[in-house]
C-alpha cells in the first residue's frame, strides 16, 4: 500500500479549516494511505493556528508547520514538498471540502506508472440566483468540460515529488506543477469522480481580481515554460458553450455578461503581465471564498 502526504495551504481559514481536515481524515482510500496532513499556515492571524494545533494533539497524522509571515502560496506549497515524507502528494486548499471517495478516485491513475499528476473536479456551492453566483458555476462547468478532453490541474491535485520546489513568484500553482510533471515525460489525467466543493466570489469586483489573478499566471506559465493550459485559450470556452445549453438557457443575460467579465478580467491580466506593473504572488484575499462552506449544502 502506497504512502501519500497531504498538503493544506492555508491563510485565515478559520472558517473552514476544520471541516476540511474532518473531511481529510474522513476519506475512503483503497491501494492508498493518508499517512501524514501537513497544514502550512502562512502569516494567519485568525484562529487557523489554534484549530489546527487542537487537531495536531488529537491525531498524530496531522501536523502544523507556520510560516510567520505570508510570502504567498508558492512558498507555502514549496515547504510542504520539502517535509513531506513520501514520492505521493496531495495538494489541497484550506477553503475546500472532499466527498468521502473523493482521494481514492483523485490517486486511482496513479496506479498507472506513466502518470504524473491527476487533477480533481471542482464544483462551487455559489447559488446562481445572482450574476456572480451564475458566472462562477458557468465557469467550472466549462472548466469540466475541457478537462474532459484535456486535462487541467486546480483547486485539488495529486502528483509525484519529481522536482523539489515550483517557482516563488508564480500566481497560479497547480498551473506551474503540471508543465514540471510532464516536461519530464508525464501524463496528466482528469479524475471527474474526484470532486471537491469549493465556494467562488461573491461580487464582481472579487470576481476579476481572482479571474485576473489566474489568467495572469497562464500567461506567466505559457510565456517562461512554453506550455499552455487547457483553459487558456477563450475560443476553446467558447466552443463548449453549446454543451452548457441548460445552464446558459437558464439565464442567457447572465451567461453573456459572464463572458464579457472573462474577457474584460483576461485584458486586465494581459496588461499587468506585459506592462509589469503587477505581481500576484501574494494572492487578494476574496472574502466570499474565505466563508464556511455549510455541510448540509452539500453531499459528502
Amino acid at each position: 500500500m502506497k504512502k501519500v502526504s497531504v498538503g493544506v495551504m492555508a491563510y485565515n481559514e478559520e472558517e473552514n479549516i476544520e471541516a476540511l481536515l474532518g473531511s481529510l481524515l474522513n476519506q475512503k482510500v483503497s491501494d492508498f494511505r493518508v499517512d501524514e496532513i501537513i497544514v502550512v499556515s502562512s502569516g494567519s492571524t485568525d484562529k487557523t493556528d489554534e484549530i489546527v494545533r487542537r487537531h495536531c494533539d488529537k491525531n498524530n497524522q496531522i501536523r502544523l508547520i507556520k510560516q510567520k509571515k505570508r510570502l504567498g502560496k508558492a512558498s507555502a506549497v514549496n515547504k510542504f514538498i520539502k517535509h513531506s515524507r513520501h514520492d505521493l502528494l496531495v495538494l489541497v486548499g484550506a477553503d475546500l471540502l472532499l466527498k468521502k471517495e473523493t482521494l481514492k478516485e483523485l490517486l486511482k491513475p496513479l496506479k498507472e506508472p506513466d502518470v504524473g499528476i491527476v487533477g480533481a473536479h471542482p464544483i462551487p456551492v455559489n447559488k446562481r440566483d445572482t450574476l456572480v453566483g451564475y458566472a462562477v458555476n458557468l465557469l467550472w462547468e466549462l472548466h469540466h468540460r475541457i478537462s474532459l478532453k484535456q486535462p487541467k490541474m486546480g483547486e485539488l491535485i495529486a502528483f509525484r515529488k519529481i522536482f523539489k520546489k515550483i517557482p516563488i513568484l508564480t500566481a497560479t500553482d497547480e498551473a506551474n506543477i503540471e508543465p514540471l510533471v510532464r516536461g519530464q515525460g508525464y501524463r496528466s489525467v482528469y479524475a471527474p469522480k474526484a470532486i471537491v466543493y469549493n465556494r467562488g466570489p461573491e461580487t464582481v469586483g472579487e470576481f476579476v481580481k481572482q479571474r485576473k489573478r489566474i489568467y495572469f499566471g497562464h500567461l506567466a506559465v505559457k510565456n517562461e515554460y512554453s506550455y499552455e493550459v487547457s483553459t487558456m485559450k477563450a475560443l476553446k470556452l467558447v466552443g463548449l458553450l453549446g454543451q452548457c445549453y441548460c445552464l446558459i438557457k437558464e439565464n442567457l443575460l447572465y451567461a453573456g455578461l459572464t463572458i464579457l467579465l472573462e474577457m474584460y478580467s483576461r485584458y486586465l491580466a494581459t496588461v499587468d503581465y506585459y506592462q509589469k506593473t503587477k505581481k500576484y504572488t501574494i494572492w487578494e484575499v476574496i472574502k466570499g471564498s474565505k466563508k464556511r462552506i455549510e455541510l448540509d449544502t452539500v453531499d459528502l
